[in-house]
């Protein structure tokens, strides 16, 4: 698939100092904005629609950031990393899920071999990253879609996890994902990178673990908690709380979901720290399968572009008739604009 055309997503200055820019990880529109989210904050940006003449959408600005903890009480405090992987938007709701992921220390260059080998032996836990938010969105003055924690018409923020309810410690029993919870995330281990809404579903895409060449995705059906409107729980569907589906992606992992009507569109990648394929696939009518499935051959839409250590796709979101926008973690310089802004890809959708 061929890039159409980049449009520039533009950051104010301080997020631009944080970096939030070049670890984009999350993407999703709504009405006239993009819904961003990166990897290092416990923040969601939206951006407004910059429009030519004929009304061409030419860009994304005006950023306006919401701090998870101002509508949730976070596990680990306002000021850990959410390390947001996924967003979705339906219904008058914007949701956020992080990673819930182990993270394992990096090698830095300037090491000696003992600080690097002790280093690449310590596993970290961050709560914050364990989490699903849902927040109720109202529209503000100017016609924007924004984030409230109670809506005029009662609806609430809410949060799932935290309290050893989280989508993982619901699969710790799981026979196909359970064993992976001890892993970090960039050696095959538990790592969700992909959310998406439909009706009363929602779908976790994971980046690992990859079971013999089969990504996994889970289905749940989050409600409010009956006795705490602050929290989510989750119900059952046929006697079970989650489904777990498994897709050949030709032995990728998810890196991102996407709606499109009663489809779901799938941005595929490597599953470890390595540059490689990068593939969308559609499953045709998942919004209205009933029962947990083997997906052996969902649809290949298209390769995409990607880099050797940079130019990461992490993020998709459906723009406009059929139109892809992708977005980028370690973008390459190219993609950085003077105005300190970032090129994002747009790519024309092959017809149904």
């Amino acid at each position: 698939m061929i890039v159409e055309r980049q449009i520039e997503l533009l950051f104010r200055q301080d997020s631009q100092d944080a970096e939030t820019h070049t670890n984009l990880s999350a993407v999703r529109r709504d009405v006239r904005c993009l819904w961003v989210a990166g990897d290092e904050t416990a923040t969601i940006e939206r951006l407004t629609e910059v429009t030519a003449a004929d009304g061409t959408v030419t860009g994304y600005a005006d950023q306006a950031t919401f701090a998870l903890a101002d509508f949730v009480e976070l596990p680990a405090g306002p000021d850990e990393e959410a390390d947001i992987e996924g967003l979705a938007s339906e219904g008058g709701w914007l949701w956020a899920i992080g990673s819930h992921s182990l993270k394992r220390k990096r090698i830095k260059d300037d090491q000696s071999d003992a600080k690097a080998r002790k280093r690449l032996a310590t596993v970290v836990r961050e709560e914050n990253r364990y989490i699903l938010v849902r927040l109720p969105l109202e529209t503000g003055p100017d016609g924007l879609p924004v984030p409230v924690r109670r809506a005029a018409d009662g609806r609430t923020a809410a949060i799932l996890g935290g309290r050893g309810d989280s989508i993982t410690d619901l699969l710790e029993h799981d026979p196909h994902v359970g064993p992976f919870l001890k892993i970090p995330s960039k050696d095959n281990g538990v790592d969700v990178e992909g959310v998406a809404v439909h009706g009363e579903r929602l779908y976790v895409g994971f980046r690992g673990p990859v079971l013999r060449g089969w990504a996994v995705l889970v289905e749940v059906w989050p409600e409010t908690d009956p006795h705490d409107d602050g929290r989510l729980t989750l119900r059952r569907l046929n006697g079970l709380r989650y489904h777990t589906h498994f897709l050949d992606l030709d032995g990728l992992g998810i890196r991102d979901l996407c709606p499109e009507g009663d489809d779901l569109l799938i941005l595929a990648g490597p599953s470890m720290a390595l540059s490689g394929p990068v593939r969308l696939y559609r499953w045709r009518d998942a919004a209205v399968r009933e029962l947990p499935g083997i997906v052996r051959e969902p649809e290949h839409v298209a390769d995409l572009p990607h880099g050797d250590g940079e130019d990461h796709a992490e993020g998709v979101a459906v723009i406009g008739d059929g139109e892809l926008l992708v977005v980028f973690d370690s973008p390459a310089k190219s993609r950085h604009t003077a105005a300190g802004g970032m090129l994002a890809d747009v790519f024309v959708l092959p017809v149904k």
